[in-house]
């Protein structure tokens, strides 16, 4: 999950978290053993303390591993780096 800025690229905040929506949405078939990939924007009027969350599932940790390191990806960490102001993620296995 990802609290944005309230303004930041030149952009404010809501038009960055339509952007990382996209961009997170473009990953979903990065790479094989992707299952699932899913971002959700916190909806208006309800009470949310982060803006966005991914919910993804992998077949196993190599291909978490793979999407974590792939080229896309990277692109899409480095914009969160200039625009998210807390982010937080809970990794596990089923």
């Amino acid at each position: 999950m990802w609290k944005f800025k309230d303004s930041a690229e030149g952009a404010t905040r809501a038009e960055n978290l339509a952007k990382f929506k996209t961009m997170l949405e473009g990953c979903r078939n990065l790479v094989p053993g992707t299952l699932h990939l899913e971002a959700g924007l916190a909806e208006p009027g309800l009470a949310s303390t982060f803006d966005i969350a991914l919910v993804s599932d992998f077949v196993d940790q190599v291909a978490l591993d793979a999407y974590q390191d792939h080229p896309d990806h990277q692109i899409v960490k480095d914009f969160a780096k200039r625009v998210v102001e807390a982010r937080q993620c809970v990794d596990y296995v089923l």
